[in-house]
């Protein structure tokens, strides 16, 4: 893999304190080999994962989305977005083996289809009628058997945000219940 290229925006030099963008491109290619070590160790040494993490940083500084502050050397900063880089990286595959790993749970069994009743319409029509988090909160828990927790994971919000979302959504939906005469249990 070769070091870094590309065309710098005045503020992505501004942010790495350097004056010129052939100086940056510098300092970056000396850092090279051990940028590329780095992110070997971030990312247990797989060479391909390795290979996309340290041009994922380089496109983040690059391109000025990386920002930095001067609190610490070009090369900490630097280490600094590579360890976030694999760090991103990692969270989006083990997202995606989670995802994948529950779509192969929920593969229909042909011979145990489920009779879809009026009263089963109903509540789809109702949670049709949330908010989206409030019914992607309702149907990861109820529907695909997840925690809270998990489908905070999934819907890539806090905790404590999956948790109101998933409260004021079954709220939501016992008052429409309710107002249609059936009662729902807490």
């Amino acid at each position: 893999m070769g070091g870094p290229a590309g065309t710098l925006t005045r503020s992505a030099r501004e942010r790495c304190g350097v004056e010129n963008a052939s100086s940056l491109r510098r300092e970056l290619a000396d850092l090279h080999p051990k940028s590329f070590g780095w992110a070997l160790a971030c990312c247990r040494y797989d060479r391909l994962e390795a290979e996309d993490v340290l041009q994922t940083s380089y496109l983040k500084v690059l391109s000025g989305r990386a920002r930095f502050d001067g609190r610490s050397s070009l090369k900490t900063w630097l280490f600094g977005v590579i360890r976030r880089t694999a760090s991103e990286a990692r969270r989006r595959r083990l997202f995606g083996r989670l995802l994948l790993g529950r779509m192969e749970q929920l593969r229909p069994d042909p011979v145990a289809q489920p009779v879809e009743t009026s009263s089963d319409r109903e509540i789809a029509s109702l949670l049709r009628g949330l908010a989206p988090r409030q019914r992607e909160a309702l149907e990861l828990v109820f529907y695909q058997d997840l925690s809270i927790q998990e489908a905070a994971l999934v819907m890539r919000v806090s905790l404590g945000a999956a948790r109101v979302h998933y409260q004021r959504g079954k709220d939501k939906l016992r008052t429409a219940l309710a107002r249609r005469g059936e009662g729902v249990s807490r």
